[in-house]
């Protein structure tokens, strides 16, 4: 290998580095905010905004409790593998203007695939505890995952679909290039009508892909003591709570590359490190704007539903509204 290939390399690692530690520091900032959000409107004082660094330096101290009908091995492994396999979606988002670190490595379809490692983590980790809570709360995250994974799916495709009919010389499926030709613009009313439609399936998909109200039924801490956390305790509870903090910054990313990937340093004629810095600064604003919507505002209004409600509005009135939106954009391209 050359010394330019190792340089590379180098380069890259330092790279997953600075992006793994901001997207922590990101994630467990946006988690303080979205909690006193939610007191706000709920008319509480709320926890400060630190309190989930404080929360999580404070378990990382504690300790850390196996219950003895547990396979060790598996429960303790399971919270690590959560944390990688989240902060490694990361690599494949595009931040403001800055193109992401994996680039060319993955698509959108590699970052499906991911997403479903936390709550299979989740899973197995509930079943490896021996407790029968876990069990109920890893049985419920089964059904839940195979609920929301099709509208998920109906998403991507339809806009990647979209984007192979008017650039297929691009790699359609590649985020990076999502990200650099914005749906809106490629499509006519009734495409126009049937993105919308794609954003509102995808955000009622993220609150289910992080278990928020109202799809919190694995874990329904009035119901089943926390569910598959149930016998979790500091370090690992800590990294499951870390892991949570990432995945929303993950989720809250996906929808802004896909639907809002628009920059401003444009707008002031601005160049080089100022862009970038505008730009990214633009991308923090649009990630709290549309983690308030997707997540805070949702989990306010709503109750939390049953299993046997989760599963029918993800199989059935938000599935069918996904590929209600797919065949709008199908029909406007025909038409075009």
């Amino acid at each position: 290998m050359t010394i330019e290939g190792l340089l590379i390399i180098l380069l890259k690692i330092i790279g997953a580095v600075i992006i793994a530690f901001l997207g922590v520091i990101l994630g467990l900032f946006y988690k303080g905010i979205d909690r006193k959000l939610a007191a706000k409107m709920q008319a509480r004082v709320g926890p400060p905004i630190r309190q989930p660094f404080m929360d999580f330096f404070k378990l990382m101290i504690k300790e850390n409790i196996v219950p003895e009908n547990a396979v060790p091995w598996i429960f303790n492994g399971v919270p690590v593998m959560t944390l990688v396999a989240t902060i490694t979606i990361l690599f494949y988002l595009p931040i403001g203007n800055i193109s992401p670190l994996l680039s060319g490595y993955g698509d959108i379809v590699l970052i499906i695939y991911l997403l479903t490692l936390p709550a299979i983590g989740m899973v197995v980790g509930g079943f490896a505890s021996g407790s029968p809570y876990a069990n109920v709360g890893a049985q419920r995250e089964m059904v839940m995952m195979m609920s929301y994974e099709l509208p998920l799916v109906t998403t991507v495709i339809a806009i990647g679909w979209k984007l192979s009919q008017v650039y297929p010389q691009l790699n359609v499926f590649s985020l990076a290039v999502i990200n650099a030709h914005p749906i809106w613009g490629l499509v006519g009313p009734l495409g126009f009508v049937g993105a919308l439609l794609l954003l509102i399936t995808l955000a009622i998909v993220t609150p289910g892909e992080l278990s928020k109200i109202p799809f919190d039924v694995p874990e329904a801490e009035t119901e089943l003591a926390g569910g598959l956390l149930v016998e979790y305790s500091g370090r690992n509870l800590a990294l499951f709570s870390l892991a949570d903090a990432v995945k929303t910054i993950v989720m809250v990313s996906l929808t802004v590359a896909l639907f809002f990937p628009y920059n401003i340093a444009h707008l002031f004629d601005l160049s080089g490190i100022f862009a970038i810095g505008i730009d990214s600064l633009f991308f923090l604003v649009k990630l709290l704007l549309i983690m308030f919507v997707e997540v805070t505002f949702i989990r306010v209004a709503a109750a939390r539903l049953k299993i046997d409600q989760v599963s029918y509005a993800y199989w059935v009135p938000l599935s069918i509204i996904g590929l209600l939106g797919l065949s709008l954009i199908v029909l406007d391209t025909i038409m075009i």
